[in-house]
């Protein structure tokens, strides 16, 4: 089981930006997408809810988290680059 905390470390150090950012009101892309690739990775990863994800990420409700879910399968869809970091990461928190 990867742990919330892994995911946080992992995306932030692939993304270049600090894991407090993770937990910030800051809404820029480059703080943004970091944060709604580890939010799916956390959904695709770990056994955690929606609300319970939300919290490991400063207390956001479980919609954002359910919006940045769906947000990263379209990214995945559409924008291969995205696709090959969310495989890269996931491969690397896999062991």
């Amino acid at each position: 089981q990867v742990s919330v905390d892994d995911i946080q470390k992992r995306v932030a150090a692939h993304y270049g930006i600090r894991v407090a950012e993770m937990f910030s009101a800051r809404r820029s892309r480059d703080v943004a997408r970091p944060r709604q690739v580890a939010m799916y990775l956390t959904k695709m990863l770990t056994a955690l809810s929606y609300p319970e994800i939300g919290r490991q990420f400063g207390g956001r409700d479980h919609t954002t988290v359910m919006h940045a879910v769906r947000a990263v399968e379209g990214f995945i869809a559409n924008d291969s680059r995205i696709a090959e970091d969310v495989q890269l990461l996931k491969s690397l928190l896999a062991h």
